[in-house]
């Protein structure tokens, strides 16, 4: 089933994107351009929840399919390189919200330093070359404001839907004694609201008590959680 879903997310995210860049005019004052947009970045945080469920061995049981599946989500996200992302996610798991977690921020606890600080932990040089070429070679079948406005634009908004439900809402300060002993908060059940926002990722304190848990099977967590 994990499989299934990783896939059809991957599709998903490239069939939207073609369609927009072929079909979809940079007209603002369109509703339907806002909605592509929209979803176009909702699919995009799609992509990397799907290599986040990979770190913890969950897409597949084969690991070469999972690290397959892992490493494509990230690189088609923003060019990323995943054994990187494996070793600083382990971290983030082994120390949540102390200072040898590298997605948090001890310091100014803003919304925008923290989401700074967080996007510096993951940039590297490679990505911004891989980023370029894929970018130039785009331009021989789309116009730049093409490949900015529906494609880097709905990527950059996406960090902040993952940022935000899933690192600066449930790990924020002040830390109290029911987020031990991960240093985490959820949000309210409310099953729709926690899909369409981030694919079940704002049942933060789920995720932390069983990271081998998928990310489409987090909500029966808050279920079981919120019945005991």
């Amino acid at each position: 089933m994990g499989t299934f879903i990783a896939i059809l997310i991957i599709l998903s995210w490239a069939a939207h994107l073609l369609y927009i860049l072929l079909f979809q005019a940079v007209n603002p004052t369109e509703i339907s351009f806002w909605l592509h947009i929209l979803l176009q970045s909702w699919l995009f945080t799609g992509l990397f929840i799907t290599a986040h469920d990979a770190m913890h061995g969950t897409v597949s049981r084969s690991r070469v399919l999972n690290s397959t599946l892992g490493f494509l989500s990230t690189l088609l996200y923003a060019g990323m390189w995943y054994p990187k992302l494996i070793k600083k996610h382990h971290f983030h798991h082994a120390w949540p919200a102390t200072d040898k977690d590298p997605d948090y921020y001890t310091g100014n606890q803003n919304f925008i330093f923290w989401w700074f600080s967080f996007m510096k932990q993951y940039l590297t040089l490679w990505q911004i070359i891989i980023m370029a070429v894929i970018f130039n070679v785009g331009l021989f079948f789309f116009s730049e404001l093409q490949l900015i406005v529906l494609w880097i634009v709905p990527a950059f908004f996406s960090t902040f839907q993952l940022f935000y439900f899933g690192t600066f809402l449930p790990h924020r300060l002040p830390h109290t004694a029911d987020m031990l002993p991960h240093n985490s908060r959820s949000q309210n059940r409310n099953h729709l609201w926690a899909f369409i926002s981030c694919y079940f990722f704002g049942y933060h304190s789920e995720h932390h008590a069983s990271p081998s848990t998928p990310w489409w099977q987090l909500y029966r967590r808050k279920e079981s959680k919120t019945n005991n």
